[in-house]
Protein backbone atom coordinates (compact mmCIF):
# COMPACT_ATOMS: atom_id res chain seq x y z
CA UNK A 1 0.00 0.00 0.00
CA UNK A 2 3.42 2.49 0.65
CA UNK A 3 4.09 1.49 -2.23
CA UNK A 4 1.23 2.18 -4.29
CA UNK A 5 0.77 5.80 -2.40
CA UNK A 6 5.01 6.42 -3.77
CA UNK A 7 4.52 6.18 -6.90
CA UNK A 8 4.55 9.21 -8.91
CA UNK A 9 0.78 9.68 -10.27
CA UNK A 10 -0.84 11.13 -12.62
CA UNK A 11 1.15 14.12 -14.19
CA UNK A 12 -1.36 17.03 -15.77
CA UNK A 13 -0.83 15.92 -19.29
CA UNK A 14 -4.15 16.98 -20.10
CA UNK A 15 -3.46 20.27 -19.44
CA UNK A 16 0.13 19.96 -21.20
CA UNK A 17 -1.79 18.86 -24.48
CA UNK A 18 -4.31 21.92 -23.96
CA UNK A 19 -1.16 24.53 -23.82
CA UNK A 20 0.60 22.68 -26.77
CA UNK A 21 -2.40 23.29 -28.75
CA UNK A 22 -2.75 26.97 -27.97
CA UNK A 23 1.20 27.10 -29.90
CA UNK A 24 -0.39 25.42 -32.71
CA UNK A 25 -3.23 28.38 -33.37
CA UNK A 26 -0.97 30.99 -32.37
CA UNK A 27 1.56 29.17 -34.98
CA UNK A 28 -0.87 28.88 -37.91
CA UNK A 29 -2.47 33.04 -36.93
CA UNK A 30 0.82 34.28 -37.26
CA UNK A 31 1.76 32.35 -40.79
CA UNK A 32 -1.78 33.27 -41.99
CA UNK A 33 -0.73 36.63 -40.78
CA UNK A 34 2.18 36.51 -42.51
CA UNK A 35 0.61 35.74 -46.07
CA UNK A 36 -1.60 38.35 -45.89
CA UNK A 37 0.61 41.14 -45.15
CA UNK A 38 3.63 39.39 -47.06
CA UNK A 39 4.15 42.11 -49.78
CA UNK A 40 5.57 44.48 -46.63
CA UNK A 41 8.53 43.01 -45.78
CA UNK A 42 9.25 44.56 -41.97
CA UNK A 43 5.52 42.75 -41.24
CA UNK A 44 6.77 39.41 -42.92
CA UNK A 45 9.84 39.38 -40.76
CA UNK A 46 7.75 40.30 -37.53
CA UNK A 47 4.78 37.10 -38.72
CA UNK A 48 7.91 34.73 -39.19
CA UNK A 49 9.79 35.25 -35.92
CA UNK A 50 6.18 35.08 -34.14
CA UNK A 51 5.87 31.54 -36.14
CA UNK A 52 9.11 30.78 -34.84
CA UNK A 53 8.26 31.84 -31.49
CA UNK A 54 4.90 29.67 -31.38
CA UNK A 55 6.98 27.03 -32.24
CA UNK A 56 9.83 27.20 -29.58
CA UNK A 57 7.28 27.44 -27.16
CA UNK A 58 5.37 24.37 -28.77
CA UNK A 59 8.87 22.29 -28.63
CA UNK A 60 9.11 23.44 -24.68
CA UNK A 61 5.70 21.60 -23.68
CA UNK A 62 6.80 18.68 -25.73
CA UNK A 63 9.69 18.27 -24.12
CA UNK A 64 8.26 18.94 -21.02
CA UNK A 65 5.59 15.98 -21.75
CA UNK A 66 7.95 13.32 -22.58
CA UNK A 67 10.04 14.40 -19.45
CA UNK A 68 7.02 14.10 -17.11
CA UNK A 69 5.75 10.95 -19.00
CA UNK A 70 9.50 9.12 -18.10
CA UNK A 71 8.61 10.48 -14.38
CA UNK A 72 5.08 8.96 -14.11
CA UNK A 73 4.10 5.61 -12.77
CA UNK A 74 0.25 6.01 -13.37
CA UNK A 75 -0.83 7.96 -16.26
CA UNK A 76 -4.73 9.01 -17.31
CA UNK A 77 -4.30 7.57 -20.67
CA UNK A 78 -1.74 4.79 -22.58
CA UNK A 79 1.67 6.16 -22.33
CA UNK A 80 2.12 5.17 -25.87
CA UNK A 81 -1.08 7.12 -27.00
CA UNK A 82 0.66 10.10 -24.79
CA UNK A 83 3.50 10.00 -26.53
CA UNK A 84 2.19 9.55 -30.03
CA UNK A 85 -0.53 12.12 -29.44
CA UNK A 86 2.04 14.97 -28.30
CA UNK A 87 5.07 14.27 -30.77
CA UNK A 88 2.04 14.45 -33.87
CA UNK A 89 0.77 17.84 -32.42
CA UNK A 90 4.14 19.07 -32.46
CA UNK A 91 4.71 18.23 -36.09
CA UNK A 92 1.81 20.38 -37.00
CA UNK A 93 3.60 23.05 -34.90
CA UNK A 94 7.21 22.36 -36.80
CA UNK A 95 5.29 22.43 -40.33
CA UNK A 96 4.18 25.96 -39.98
CA UNK A 97 7.62 26.91 -39.01
CA UNK A 98 9.39 24.89 -41.97
CA UNK A 99 6.78 26.75 -44.59
CA UNK A 100 7.55 30.23 -43.22
CA UNK A 101 10.89 29.34 -43.72
CA UNK A 102 11.09 27.88 -47.34
CA UNK A 103 9.34 30.93 -48.42
CA UNK A 104 11.92 32.90 -47.43
CA UNK A 105 14.35 30.23 -48.61
CA UNK A 106 13.10 29.72 -52.13
CA UNK A 107 12.56 33.85 -52.17
CA UNK A 108 8.67 33.32 -52.80
CA UNK A 109 7.79 37.19 -54.04
CA UNK A 110 3.89 37.07 -54.06
CA UNK A 111 1.18 35.10 -52.41
CA UNK A 112 -0.93 33.49 -54.61
CA UNK A 113 -4.73 32.76 -54.13
CA UNK A 114 -3.98 28.76 -53.90
CA UNK A 115 -1.62 29.50 -50.76
CA UNK A 116 -4.23 32.18 -49.15
CA UNK A 117 -6.91 29.12 -49.52
CA UNK A 118 -4.42 26.44 -47.97
CA UNK A 119 -3.57 28.87 -45.42
CA UNK A 120 -6.83 29.42 -44.56
CA UNK A 121 -7.78 25.56 -44.13
CA UNK A 122 -4.75 24.98 -42.23
CA UNK A 123 -6.04 27.64 -39.62
CA UNK A 124 -9.56 25.98 -39.54
CA UNK A 125 -8.05 22.34 -38.84
CA UNK A 126 -5.92 24.32 -35.75
CA UNK A 127 -8.24 25.85 -34.52
CA UNK A 128 -10.53 22.28 -34.55
CA UNK A 129 -7.73 20.72 -33.30
CA UNK A 130 -7.47 22.97 -30.39
CA UNK A 131 -10.90 22.30 -29.17
CA UNK A 132 -10.77 18.45 -29.96
CA UNK A 133 -7.68 18.20 -27.38
CA UNK A 134 -9.96 20.68 -24.70
CA UNK A 135 -12.54 17.99 -24.49
CA UNK A 136 -10.18 14.63 -23.76
CA UNK A 137 -10.12 15.40 -19.92
CA UNK A 138 -13.71 14.61 -19.90
CA UNK A 139 -14.32 12.14 -22.47
CA UNK A 140 -15.92 9.90 -19.75
CA UNK A 141 -18.77 11.56 -20.01
CA UNK A 142 -20.72 10.20 -23.18
CA UNK A 143 -22.06 13.28 -24.51
CA UNK A 144 -18.46 15.26 -24.68
CA UNK A 145 -17.06 11.92 -26.32
CA UNK A 146 -19.51 12.57 -28.75
CA UNK A 147 -18.96 16.13 -29.56
CA UNK A 148 -15.03 15.25 -29.49
CA UNK A 149 -15.54 12.68 -32.02
CA UNK A 150 -17.87 14.98 -33.94
CA UNK A 151 -14.60 18.04 -34.15
CA UNK A 152 -12.46 14.86 -35.10
CA UNK A 153 -14.48 14.51 -38.48
CA UNK A 154 -14.61 18.50 -38.91
CA UNK A 155 -11.13 18.11 -39.36
CA UNK A 156 -11.17 15.35 -41.53
CA UNK A 157 -13.55 17.02 -43.82
CA UNK A 158 -11.30 20.45 -43.90
CA UNK A 159 -8.37 17.92 -44.66
CA UNK A 160 -10.25 16.71 -47.51
CA UNK A 161 -11.18 20.36 -48.84
CA UNK A 162 -7.37 20.54 -48.45
CA UNK A 163 -6.60 18.04 -50.45
CA UNK A 164 -8.87 19.59 -53.39
CA UNK A 165 -7.25 22.83 -53.08
CA UNK A 166 -4.32 21.18 -53.69
CA UNK A 167 -5.29 19.36 -56.92
CA UNK A 168 -6.44 22.17 -58.47
CA UNK A 169 -3.74 24.18 -57.32
CA UNK A 170 -1.38 21.57 -59.09
CA UNK A 171 -3.47 21.68 -62.40
CA UNK A 172 -3.39 24.89 -62.62
CA UNK A 173 0.58 25.31 -61.82
CA UNK A 174 1.70 22.81 -64.54
CA UNK A 175 -0.97 24.07 -67.10
CA UNK A 176 -0.47 28.42 -66.70
CA UNK A 177 3.15 28.71 -64.77
CA UNK A 178 5.81 28.82 -67.50
CA UNK A 179 8.63 29.61 -65.72
CA UNK A 180 10.08 26.03 -64.08
CA UNK A 181 12.05 27.35 -60.88
CA UNK A 182 8.60 28.65 -60.19
CA UNK A 183 6.57 25.78 -60.61
CA UNK A 184 9.38 24.35 -58.78
CA UNK A 185 8.95 26.77 -55.74
CA UNK A 186 5.35 27.20 -55.60
CA UNK A 187 4.65 23.30 -56.05
CA UNK A 188 6.85 22.81 -52.98
CA UNK A 189 4.70 25.49 -50.75
CA UNK A 190 1.41 24.11 -51.98
CA UNK A 191 2.57 20.59 -50.49
CA UNK A 192 3.75 21.90 -47.21
CA UNK A 193 0.85 23.73 -46.90
CA UNK A 194 -1.94 20.38 -47.48
CA UNK A 195 0.63 18.42 -45.30
CA UNK A 196 -0.29 20.43 -42.43
CA UNK A 197 -3.75 19.62 -42.63
CA UNK A 198 -2.73 15.78 -43.06
CA UNK A 199 -0.49 16.02 -39.57
CA UNK A 200 -3.87 17.92 -38.26
CA UNK A 201 -6.17 14.89 -39.20
CA UNK A 202 -3.87 12.96 -37.64
CA UNK A 203 -3.70 13.88 -34.36
CA UNK A 204 -7.47 13.55 -35.34
CA UNK A 205 -7.57 9.84 -35.77
CA UNK A 206 -5.40 9.64 -32.45
CA UNK A 207 -7.86 11.64 -30.51
CA UNK A 208 -10.18 9.01 -32.10
CA UNK A 209 -8.32 5.91 -31.08
CA UNK A 210 -8.23 7.81 -27.38
CA UNK A 211 -12.00 8.13 -27.47
CA UNK A 212 -13.21 5.03 -28.11
CA UNK A 213 -9.94 3.10 -25.64
CA UNK A 214 -11.19 5.09 -23.27
CA UNK A 215 -14.56 6.69 -23.02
Amino acid sequence: MLFGKLLPREGNFFEMFNQHAERIVEASQAFAQLVANYGDVLLREKYNQDVDNAERAADRVTHEVNRVLHQTFITPIDREQIHSLINTMDDVADLFQDSAEAMALYDIRSMTDEIQRLTDLCVKCCERLQAAVKLLEKIADPAVAEAALKTCEEIDRLEGDADRVLRSAMSKLFREENDVRELIKLKAIYELLETITDKCEDVANLIEGVILENS
